[in-house]
Formats: C-alpha cells, sequence, structure tokens
C-alpha cells in the first residue's frame, strides 16, 4: 500500500500559505505595537537592507 502523495506545486503552495498567514500576524503585531523592540530594530534593520539592494545606487555598488 502506498501513501498518498503531493505534488511538489502543491507543497510549495501550502509552504506559501503558510508563510503568508505568518507573514500577516506578524504584520498585525507590528501595527498594534505588540512586538518587542528588539524585533523591531531587526525588521528595521532588514527593511534598510532591502531598500538599499533595491536602490540603483545598490545595484551599481554591487556591480
Amino acid at each position: 500500500m502506498s501513501a498518498p502523495t503531493v505534488t511538489r506545486e502543491q507543497a510549495i503552495r501550502n509552504a506559501r500559505a503558510v508563510f503568508d498567514r505568518a507573514r500577516a500576524r506578524r504584520d498585525a503585531d507590528r501595527a498594534a505595537g505588540r512586538l518587542a523592540p528588539e524585533i523591531e530594530l531587526i525588521l528595521r534593520r532588514l527593511e534598510r537592507q532591502q531598500r538599499a539592494q533595491q536602490s540603483p545606487a545598490g545595484h551599481r555598488a554591487a556591480a
């Protein structure tokens, strides 16, 4: 007897759905001010890094 299998595409959809729900919870907690200050600092640092990577100057600096 073989166990039912999940296709790769379905596994990716499931993982994205879980990730999206976690991100939504984090965003709601952040908007309500329920995140710990150290977590808020980490998120701000990551956002700054992402903006720097997306800016044209960031692309030229990396090249």
